[in-house]
């Protein structure tokens, strides 16, 4: 399955906001994507992609692109729309947006999600990742992954 990781551009911002998970999934992704559109004007390393599969927007996703104070590069969101889930694009978006954050010098990327997100968890670890702690940080599963 292939995607496209696009800018969020002017042309594409909207279209963006209108994204949404599905009713039930609303304590594992609770803030909507208008949010994080709006934080990324004040959090200078936050980059924002669309993802796209064949020209339709399917998700959205936020990474660093600084590392913090340990070397680590987070993912503070992905979310691929209630009517586009199920089909592959999570995993797709993952493994694309690891290949471009690799190829800048990258070696630890991080991601959380709620513990009661399981897929999430499972596809990140599918991926690699590895829970950095048993304990929840945050409300948050920490993971990590280490590319060499």
């Amino acid at each position: 399955m292939a995607v496209e990781l696009k800018p969020v551009s002017i042309e594409n911002w909207y279209e963006c906001t209108k994204l949404q998970v599905n009713p039930e999934q609303l304590n594992v992704f609770p803030a909507p994507v208008v949010f994080w559109i709006a934080e990324s004007k004040y959090v200078d390393d936050f980059e924002l992609r669309a993802i796209y599969s064949e020209e339709i927007l399917v998700g959205f996703l936020v990474f660093c692109t600084n590392p913090d104070k340990d070397g680590n590069y987070w993912i503070p969101a992905v979310m691929i729309d209630d009517k586009h889930q199920g089909k592959g694009y999570g995993r797709a978006a993952m493994e694309a947006l690891i290949q471009f954050m690799s190829a800048s010098n990258c070696t630890r990327i991080m991601i959380g999600h709620r513990p009661d997100n399981q897929i999430a968890g499972k596809l990140y670890e599918s991926l690699g990742f590895n829970r950095v702690s048993e304990e929840v940080i945050d409300g948050e599963i920490v993971s990590l992954l280490r590319i060499s």
